[in-house]
């Protein structure tokens, strides 16, 4: 527990720029604090302590306003940017080095018994007001763009943007991009633009095409 403890606290820094020293880390951020509350009602969860677990991550959500249940399984270097609104279900499974931003939910589609959460991968990014819904596999270095609703599983090394999310393929040099850096809200493809851009192309492609035509028939009548 310690190492992952010191994993999540030295995430904050070397991810957030708004992190200028270790002493804000411990004292200012509330999804740090949720984080490491989550640690130690996680224990409890093990022990089948379960009222005492439920109350521990009810207590940390009420002060931090997020939502961890102490059963979902979290790897070390964890990151909850900002926090508030980010809802963690009871059965997620979360790899290494994930980032989640605030109002992501990582939640489940009904009232079905077992593993109902998702499981995210190492590397993972998780944008602003994501939702992550049902028993579903994120791959590893994949990054959920804010907004997006994500019902299906996702390949390693993929973007996923849009209601319902869309599966985004990521060529050589961006995996590369991905390994450096977290999430680029700046870059973030949109499947539905480039499918159009790609439509108005072919549109304007065939309008010429007719253009050339309709030009040499008059050429043939004079």
């Amino acid at each position: 527990m310690l190492k992952k403890i010191k994993a999540d606290y030295n995430a904050v820094l070397s991810r957030d720029p708004a992190a200028r020293n270790g002493l804000e880390v411990i004292f200012l951020y509330s999804g740090f604090h949720a984080l490491m509350i989550h640690r130690f009602a996680h224990v409890f969860y093990h022990w089948k302590l379960f009222f005492l677990s439920r109350l521990i991550s009810q207590i940390a959500k009420f002060f931090t306003g997020v939502e961890i249940h102490p059963g979902a399984e979290i790897g070390a270097g964890f990151f909850i940017d900002h926090g508030m609104g980010v809802v963690i279900g009871e059965t997620t499974v979360i790899g290494e080095n994930v980032t989640i931003y605030q109002g992501a939910t990582l939640g489940g589609t009904g009232k079905e018994k077992g593993k109902r959460h998702p499981t995210l991968g190492n590397n993972v990014v998780v944008g602003a007001g994501a939702k992550v819904l049902g028993s579903i596999s994120i791959g590893d270095d994949v990054r959920i763009g804010a907004g997006s609703v994500v019902l299906i599983n996702v390949p390693a090394d993929c973007t996923v943007v849009g209601v319902p999310g869309r599966i985004v393929k990521a060529t050589a040099s961006e995996i590369t991009l991905l390994k450096k850096i977290d999430l680029q809200h700046n870059t973030m493809p949109d499947p539905i633009l480039e499918t159009l851009y790609k439509l108005q192309m072919r549109v304007s492609e065939l309008e010429m095409r007719e253009e050339n035509r309709e030009s040499e028939h008059i050429k043939k009548d004079d």
